[in-house]
């Protein structure tokens, strides 16, 4: 007690009026991430999201879009992506309540808007990448590519294979046929034997089964839509090697039969919550999740993603064209110096692909070998060995494996940072053409924060 009369305590009124600054702009501290947002939404073109809007005057005034776009890139950002989330940090939260100007748009409001503009927020990956290039963040002259399994927001449990789907269809198709056969005697029977329930539960049971009865066809159709298509693409590709080779390929039926429909594989699966996703092993944890294919291509000089996409598919081998082309369209047909990318991406016709964009490639055939393998191949060798051989031999040089090095100090630390110090590992939206929005929300607000710890300043503050 003595201590407390003789030591000085600055004042503690939590009851207080005005406990907080008047002045927003002084809540958080100088050169706060969140005043960079609200510089860097002033400095970005929204009028694709301002067109939208009809201009009509009437009913109650709905929120500025700047303060929503800052909410959802700030919210990207930390992690926070759920719009109830975010709706609860602009009461509790300093840097979203100073985002959001101490407004607080409901929930529902935060999620019907990123629905809405979703294609106009993905948009803005451009943007961002555009300014990192004017802030000297991209060089091109080295570029990474890698994939990273991102969860869907389904669960495993909700996929079905084909083979258990035709099971499952018989079963059903049994039950529905016996419980019409309740309903019906049900119908017959003389009211006294029910009372007041009437049989009621009947109906109810029925159409619990035909509801899922429908479900599992529609999942069936789509599966066997998605073998022909693949088998349509196969008997093309035999075709064309038979044409290129000077010969007539053997027609697949006889004239006149029917061409026999392509049959899904029976472990083909399907899921009934997110039905674009795809079951796919994580490199990290090596179980089998519901996921989706997460590709970027990543520029050496401050790890900025100059082109993102996502993929059904758990092979990364067709995803090198792809990339590249969309990282010319993201950088008005530039290209890279060199290119590295792991052994999942080799192809012949991938190299001779990068060849074509006189792009230097660094992708291994196979997981290289360790320091002690030898050093420069003799020059002979080097020049005429085939072109898995020759990148072979290439990756083994002091200068291959150096260049090769950069792959993983480039590309894999990205996907660290996004799941890792950002904590997003799972998709909040479904079907292929949300996650790949989503995919490059989630790749701008990466990029958004190379920016901001560069020391860039947005153009109005300069």
């Amino acid at each position: 007690m003595v201590a407390m009369e003789t030591t000085r305590f600055l004042p503690y009124t939590p009851g207080q009026i005005l406990l907080l600054p008047p002045d927003l702009r002084d809540w958080l501290e100088e050169g706060h991430l969140a005043y960079f947002i609200l510089d860097v939404v002033e400095a970005l073109d929204l009028s694709e999201i301002y067109a939208s809007y009809d201009g009509s005057r009437e009913g109650r005034p709905g929120f500025d879009p700047r303060l929503l776009v800052g909410l959802l890139v700030y919210g990207y950002c930390v992690g926070v992506t759920s719009s109830r989330k975010i709706e609860k940090a602009t009461h509790e939260s300093v840097p979203f309540r100073v985002l959001a100007a101490d407004q607080h748009p409901h929930h529902a409001t935060i999620a019907e808007f990123r629905r809405r503009h979703l294609e106009a927020l993905a948009r803005l990956f451009v943007q961002i990448l555009r300014l990192c290039e004017k802030a000297g963040l991209v060089r091109l002259g080295h570029v990474a590519l890698d994939g990273t399994k991102m969860r869907a927001n389904a669960s495993k449990h909700k996929a079905m294979s084909y083979g258990r789907m035709e099971e499952k269809v018989r079963e059903l198709e049994a039950q529905v046929a016996e419980l019409m056969a309740a309903a019906e005697a049900a119908d017959q029977a003389e009211d006294v034997q029910y009372g007041s329930r009437r049989g009621d539960e009947l109906p109810d049971e029925l159409r619990f089964r035909q509801q899922r009865l429908e479900k599992i066809r529609e999942a069936m159709a789509a599966l066997e839509a998605e073998a022909e298509v693949a088998a349509q693409k196969l008997r093309e590709e035999k075709q064309a090697k038979a044409q290129a080779k000077g010969k007539e390929s053997a027609p697949a039926v006889a004239d006149g039969a029917p061409m026999q429909a392509a049959r899904p594989a029976e472990k083909a699966q399907k899921n009934f919550t997110d039905a674009d996703s795809r079951i796919m092993r994580d490199g990290a944890t090596k179980s089998f999740e519901q996921s989706y294919n997460c590709q970027a291509a990543v520029d050496s000089q401050a790890q900025v993603i100059v082109a993102a996409q996502v993929t059904q598919q758990a092979n990364d081998k067709q995803q090198v064209k792809p990339l590249v082309e969309l990282m010319k369209v993201n950088l008005e047909g530039r290209t890279p110096e060199e290119l590295s990318a792991d052994t999942g991406y080799y192809s012949e016709e991938n190299m001779a692909y990068l060849d074509g964009q006189q792009i230097e490639s660094y992708v291994p055939p196979s997981r290289p070998k360790g320091e002690d393998s030898p050093g420069e191949p003799l020059e002979p060798i080097f020049a005429t060995a085939p072109a898995r051989e020759r990148m072979v031999a290439k990756l083994r040089t002091p200068s291959g494996k150096k260049v090769y090095s950069e792959r993983k100090e480039t590309v894999e630390p990205v996907f660290g940072q996004i799941k890792e110090a950002r904590g997003i590992r799972r998709f909040l939206l479904r079907g292929l053409g949300s996650v790949q929005a989503e995919w490059a929300l989630i790749c701008t607000t990466h990029n958004l924060l190379k920016l901001f710890r560069s020391g860039w300043t947005p153009p109005q503050m300069a």
